[in-house]
């Protein structure tokens, strides 16, 4: 089931972005074979198979690529693939052998898709990064944040699994849906701060027409305006306001009974600190839960601001199914929707099984002889 029914992707396992990609095809229908290191690199604190839940719906091999057996056997599983990915640093695919030209040459119809920080080339291409680094180059964090603070990380939403993630799926997608005429492959360079500057291209040219300030905190969907921004509540818990149209602000303010002239011409700016401050007094009359009883469902444009461990039992996303449990694990659910060809729910992170991975792939003979190789 899913669109990408029949597509057969060679993930190299890596870090961030890659395993996002590779867990979004998964999840869309594809049958993603991933290439575990013997011994994985971990990010950070060790994380339990079980919650590592970038690596669901796909099984795994675990090779040594530095032995040429491994490297031939990648070679093989390329000749049947659709697509691989990697996301390694410039230079280590081909040092491995496994470059887009050794693979091109063994499959001339395959997508290869690359994601990296900074890019294939350019004068940082062989540094190492972050999505922070990535994000903070092209503008992006220095947008973010509140009036006369410093930039707020956005955890690491931005860089690696906007820019890179959904970047490097769409230019993979892309690139497959051409070779399907062409008969060609090609390579797909899908950099995080290339990304993350697209994605700000709506602010780029706000800056240009100068309708947005470069100060943060001052704008209209910074925090700047008090119309589109969070509000403390009488129990301490928060809530989002977001009624940027006249419309939705005139029925934010009749349901929560201001009256507009206290809160003046809403796109006068020497009003927002004013009405900013009149609804910081409003909100903390009432608890979230009050204000999620006069406001909720309504054209007011709002919402009550969730933690991680409450988000899924909100109704509307629970109606939607927007969040599942897997192997006893609650987390989100594969997106977006497909009327047709709707996926299968997602399997766990399931550890490297060399034999149930290789099945589909690779001929039950074939399969053996690398087990009596030591390959596998």
């Amino acid at each position: 089931m899913g669109p990408l029914k029949g597509t057969k992707i060679v993930e190299l396992a890596g870090i961030g972005p890659g395993p996002l990609c590779a867990m979004l095809l998964a999840d869309l229908g594809a049958t993603v074979l991933r290439i575990d290191r013997k011994n994985p690199v971990e990010l950070g604190s060790p994380r339990p198979l079980p919650y590592n839940l970038l690596l669901r719906s796909r099984r795994a091999v675990a090779l040594d690529l530095k032995q040429p057996a491994a490297v031939e056997l990648v070679l093989r599983l390329v000749s049947e693939a659709d697509a691989l990915i990697e996301g390694f640093r410039p230079g280590v695919m081909e040092r491995l052998g496994l470059g887009p030209d050794a693979c091109l040459q063994r499959n001339p119809r395959l997508v290869y898709g690359r994601v990296t920080g900074w890019g294939q080339d350019g004068p940082l291409a062989h540094a190492a990064g972050h999505d922070l680094n990535y994000i903070a180059l092209t503008g992006a964090l220095h947008a973010i944040g509140r009036r006369g603070q410093p930039p707020t990380p956005p955890l690491n939403l931005l860089g690696d699994y906007a820019g890179g993630s959904l970047y490097l799926a769409l230019g993979t997608l892309a690139a497959m849906l051409e070779a399907r005429s062409s008969g060609k492959g090609q390579v797909v360079d899908a950099a995080m701060v290339d990304g993350a500057a697209s994605l700000m291209t709506s602010a780029f040219g706000l800056y240009a027409g100068g309708l947005m300030s470069l100060e943060r905190g001052t704008n209209a969907t910074d925090t700047g305006a008090y119309y589109y921004d969070v509000y403390q509540c009488a129990d301490g818990q928060w809530i989002s306001i977001a009624s940027i149209e006249g419309r939705f602000h005139d029925e934010l303010l009749r349901r929560i009974g201001v009256a507009p002239e206290a809160i003046g011409d809403q796109r006068d700016r020497a009003q927002w600190e004013r009405a900013r401050q009149t609804f910081t007094r409003v909100f903390r009359t009432k608890t979230r839960q009050q204000w999620c009883e006069l406001l909720e469902g309504s054209d007011a444009c709002f919402a009550p601001v969730l933690s991680m461990a409450e988000a899924p039992g909100h109704p509307h996303l629970a109606a939607r199914g927007t969040f599942m449990e897997i192997g006893g694990v609650v987390q989100p659910a594969p997106a977006p929707r497909f009327s047709r060809t709707q996926p299968e729910p997602p399997t766990p992170p399931e550890a490297a099984d060399p034999v149930r991975a290789l099945d589909g792939w690779l001929g039950a003979e074939e399969i053996a002889s690398l087990q009596a190789s030591g390959v596998i």
